[in-house]
């Protein structure tokens, strides 16, 4: 997972609450478990004006041009700033893996779904809740302002304006920890490494009838 510290990006202004999950990635492409190449039909039923459907190339399908994400100011955007509850619905983690794979690093609002808002952390992503007033203040400047930008430090816990303008976020020390180091769950095993070789040596010694040998037979049995 790629370490997140500090990043300045163009925002693209989502102005809708209780996004679900439904809604960032349809329900017919949870067919796929592998995390890459969800984003091309990230918010598919908002985007296009036909239906999307799993293995066919977004490439020619008609656009809707009144969604944010197709129009061209918006087009580079790694920070997607949004109203209240949003990744409600059902627990799909296909959801952060199709924001991320577009290209988002920070999802900006009130508030979030309990289970969205811990898999954005275990996918490189980080949610920030600001108040509601100053997500509005927010939203207002980035609707207003082609190439409207944000500085978030993680490291220092502030969404930064380009007029200097700062905003402090809470961020768990735990959830902190592997965003900054890039420690998905896998990852934090690993940290582990040398403590797991030694148990498997020391359990191979104490129960060798639970391990099978080099041959591919195990020991005692046919």
């Amino acid at each position: 997972m790629e370490p997140f510290r500090v990043l300045n990006a163009v925002v693209a202004p989502l102005d809708r609450a209780n996004v679900d999950t439904d809604a960032i990635i349809p329900k017919q492409f949870l067919k796929s478990i592998q995390r890459a190449g969800f984003g091309p039909n990230l918010f598919d039923e908002w985007r296009y004006l036909d239906k999307g459907e799993p293995g066919k190339s977004c490439r020619g399908r008609p656009i809707n041009p009144d969604f944010v994400l197709n129009q061209p100011r918006f087009k580079d955007a790694k920070i997607l700033l949004t109203r209240d509850n949003f990744g409600c619905g059902s627990s799909r983690e296909h959801a952060p893996w199709a924001l991320l794979d577009y290209g988002f690093r920070v999802i900006i609002a009130p508030s979030f779904a309990d289970i969205f808002f811990n898999n954005c952390f275990k996918n490189g992503i980080l949610p920030v809740i600001l108040e509601g007033k100053t997500v509005e203040t927010l939203l207002q400047e980035t609707m207003a302002t082609p190439g409207y930008r944000l500085t978030v430090d993680l490291e220092s816990s502030m969404v930064i304006t380009s007029a200097g303008l700062s905003f402090a976020f809470t961020v768990g020390p735990f959830q902190r920890h592997c965003l900054l180091h890039g420690l998905d769950d896998i990852g934090l095993t690993l940290e582990h490494e040398g403590k797991i070789k030694a148990y498997e040596v020391q359990a191979r010694k104490n129960r060798p009838w639970a391990f099978i040998p080099e041959d591919g037979d195990r020991l005692g049995f046919v």
